[in-house]
């Protein structure tokens, strides 16, 4: 980039020469504090002070992220600075949080003697995003140096229609709590051109290193609850530990583990380059020897090494109960959800518009819920790490209540030579990473992304489909004990949970191939969701929704479509990928298996009454309502009778 001249600051090879005219590009000093003193600055001082601005609007010719995501469309290798007297960018308030909470509104007042309908807002965290703070040694990179995207951006017409004419604009942004303070830059010339034209002030949370976004999820027995959060304190600055206890009882306190990771745990660009953000510290508490269905409460600590103690707010949770105990026991399960931000921030080509509208009917109906299931394509952070900040803050009211269980999708695992079983770039460089981490599972070994938990009358087998499945690997040989290990008679629900389809999806892409699922998937498991009555199948990835009847070998063993009694014949399946990213069309060609399909975003809920009957509904994320249903009515001795290729082969002589 040529830096020979920036606005009125020139710069000449010989006898170096300045003319300095920009008495008003740092308000308070926010984007460079380390080097920058809120008085009056010389000339060499103001290019000392610009200069690290220059490198970090360069970003690395050559890398590429996943192509859908919003960030990725800024073509940040393009930006050159272009500081200008005329414009400014200004933030308030300025600190954030003193009242305890942890997501916040910002007002931003910007203006530009050269105003035009392309010019946008980049939200930046930490605020000094300068080529200081690069990491000198990520070698993914060559001077000059981009050190990271923004976390969010949006269009500074957007609520002034005359903003072209006028040349003055301001915008409502919500920030969350994320660790460190933000700033807030101009550019004009579009996305794919960014040129900066003005840097605001620093804005900041009053307790930036607090303990945030509890996820619940059970523990590898019945009677463990976990608790994860997100905190600045690593273990040799402070003692992370959850209190909690029976709800108006005697509180315990219970250590927690903590981890982290660095670039170099990541597999590629641009979650080690641009899209980097330090993750902070994520704690994890084990809650054990908990009573079924009583609510405890609990809240989240830090003891520091000075004496004092930093505290979260006071939540609340029910207890699983007992395998096999015989009470009313509700799960939500979706996949493809992703996060939107409420100010409407990063909305380009409608990436995940359903998401808020998802997560706002599971919390006004989560007194009706015991336990959630988000099946893969957990927040599309695609190599972007700032989001998974994002996705933890909008799902709080959810993860901190019931258990929040999730599942492995091709956008939290996929990379060349990383083990997956798909070779594709659709992690962005996450490789799994940030999924095993920032969330809970209990899986043997949290890079195998398979395991099982009990809930009351359900049995759940999660499959992780970015790993090979297929017979006589390690996790069809897991499928296989899940299944088996199931005591029916307890325990009579048994449910099959997968990002991937591995059975019917009537999905365009997978019509265009000619598998209407994934190939390989239903000619690996069909035996063993037959052998041991599989009763549902409920899938991800495909963004729409679609039910089959009871099938087995692609023929329906049932006629019945909305109330199915004794026994079954065969599985059902279900797509639930429309949690919130943007939507997949149907085939056109018909198949006899599929009784409903939706174009829309919307999740499932299924609802055990006892051992015998079993409500399933399929709701729209718009408003709430039942648009598809079936109930199971059956006894144990149902579930017992043989269907095709479930029983011992038996001649007349035996």
């Amino acid at each position: 980039m040529d830096i020979g001249r920036l606005g009125n600051l020139y710069l000449y090879e010989v006898g170096v020469r300045f003319s300095y005219a920009l008495p008003s590009l740092y308000p308070t000093c926010g984007i460079t504090p380390h080097i920058c003193r809120c008085h009056k600055v010389d000339a060499m001082k103001t290019f000392v002070m610009l200069l690290p601005i220059l490198w970090v609007l360069v970003a690395l010719q050559g890398v590429t992220s996943h192509e859908d995501h919003p960030l990725a469309r800024i073509a940040v290798h393009n930006a050159v600075a272009a500081l200008d007297a005329r414009a400014y960018i200004k933030a308030s308030p300025s600190v954030l949080g003193s009242n305890g909470l942890n997501q916040e509104w910002i007002t931003l007042e910007y203006g530009t003697g050269n105003p035009s309908n392309d010019d946008w807002v980049g939200v930046f965290s930490p605020a000094n995003f300068s080529a200081a703070t690069c990491d000198p040694e990520n070698n993914m990179v060559t001077p000059p140096l981009l050190c990271t995207a923004p976390i969010k951006y949006q269009f500074a017409n957007r609520s002034n229609p005359n903003y072209k004419r006028t040349g003055k604009g301001s915008l409502k942004l919500q920030l969350i709590n994320q660790r460190s303070d933000f700033s807030f830059a101009l550019f004009s010339g579009g996305l794919r051109n960014p040129k900066l034209v003005a840097v605001s002030n620093t804005v900041a949370f009053a307790h930036p290193n607090a303990p945030l976004y509890p996820r619940l999820a059970q523990g590898k027995t019945w009677n463990e609850m976990t608790v994860t959060w997100t905190s600045g304190y690593d273990i040799n600055e402070a003692e992370p530990f959850v209190e909690w206890g029976p709800q108006g009882g005697q509180q315990i306190r219970s250590p927690a583990g903590t981890l982290t990771f660095d670039r170099s745990s990541l597999c590629g660009a641009p979650a080690r380059t641009v899209g980097w953000r330090d993750p902070g510290f994520i704690h994890t508490s084990f809650l054990k020897e908990l009573w079924p269905n009583l609510a405890y409460t609990y809240k989240l600590g830090h003891k520091l090494f000075n004496g004092t103690y930093i505290w979260s707010q006071m939540y609340k949770f029910k207890a699983s109960p007992y395998p096999g105990q015989s009470s009313l026991q509700r799960v939500v399960i979706f996949g493809d959800m992703g996060k939107e931000e409420a100010d409407g921030s990063n909305v380009y080509n409608q990436y995940q518009p359903g998401s808020l509208n998802t997560t706002k009917q599971i919390i006004e109906d989560l007194k009706n819920i015991d336990i959630v299931f988000h099946i893969g394509d957990i927040v599309y952070a695609n190599g972007y790490l700032s989001q998974w900040d994002q996705f933890t803050s909008q799902v709080e009211p959810i993860t901190s209540r019931v258990p929040y269980m999730i599942a492995s999708g091709n956008h939290e695992r996929d990379w060349p030579d990383s083990g997956s079983f798909y070779g594709k770039k659709d992690s962005g460089g996450e490789c799994g990473v940030l999924a095993q981490t920032m969330f809970y599972f209990p899986a043997e070994n949290r890079d195998k992304f398979w395991y099982s938990t009990d809930y009351g009358m359900f049995r759940f087998c999660i499959a992780d489909t970015e790993h090979d499945w297929r017979e006589g690997t390690e996790q069809y040989k897991f499928l296989e004990h899940c299944f088996a290990s199931v005591d029916r008679q307890k325990q009579p629900w048994l449910i099959f949970l997968a990002h991937r389809v591995l059975g019917y999806s009537s999905g365009d892409f997978y019509a265009d191939e000619g598998s209407f699922g994934e190939p390989m998937g239903r000619e690996s498991l069909q035996k063993l969701w037959q052998k041991y009555k599989v009763d549902i199948a409920i899938y991800g990835h495909v963004h729409n929704y679609e039910r089959t009847c009871p099938i087995y070998q692609n023929i329906c063993t049932m006629t019945e479509k909305n109330s199915y009694k004794g026994t079954l014949n065969g599985t059902i399946h279900v797509v639930a990928g429309g949690g919130g990213a943007g939507l997949v069309k149907f085939t056109s060609l018909q198949t006899k298996w599929s009784i409903f399909k939706d174009y829309d975003y919307g999740f499932v809920k299924m609802t055990a009454f006892d051992h015998s009957n079993l409500l399933f509904e399929y709701k729209k994320s718009s408003d709430g309502k039942v648009y598809d249903s079936f109930n199971i009515s059956r006894d144990y001795r149902d579930i017992l009778a043989c269907t095709v290729d479930s029983c011992p082969s038996m001649t007349l002589a035996s």
